[in-house]
């Protein structure tokens, strides 16, 4: 019988009664002997917590830094490119010639040939 009077008493309770009644169920729950029973558990939170808020800064750190090391990696490849270019402009005949000329040197005008000994 004890089943069909808690039924009728909580059919009687309006919505606001079981509200407070909820209410005064997790005030319990919350209570400072539930606090200090978990003490171990919110410690190891905390400490998750920590972790990844240092993991987060860690991670954007890392992030900062190739950032960094990309931009001067782009930098150092246009200047390679430019060297490599300038380099293949000085290689060519017409450059070689002038430079040549300022030493007193003129092109061969007849082809080359060899000469060997018998």
């Amino acid at each position: 019988m004890t089943n069909g009077g808690e039924q009728t008493a909580q059919e009687q309770l309006s919505p606001a009664q079981r509200v407070r009644g909820d209410w005064r169920q997790l005030v319990e729950k919350l209570s400072y002997k539930a606090i200090v029973n978990n003490i171990p558990y919110f410690g190891f939170i905390a400490l998750l917590c920590v972790f990844y808020i240092s993991n987060s800064h860690r991670a954007i750190e890392i992030q900062r830094e190739m950032n960094k090391q990309n931009t001067a990696l782009k930098e150092l490849r246009w200047k390679y490119m430019d060297v490599k270019s300038q380099l293949m402009q000085v290689k060519t005949e017409t450059q070689v010639i002038k430079s040549a000329e300022a030493l007193g040197l003129k092109p061969s005008l007849l082809p080359a040939y060899k000469i060997s000994k018998k």
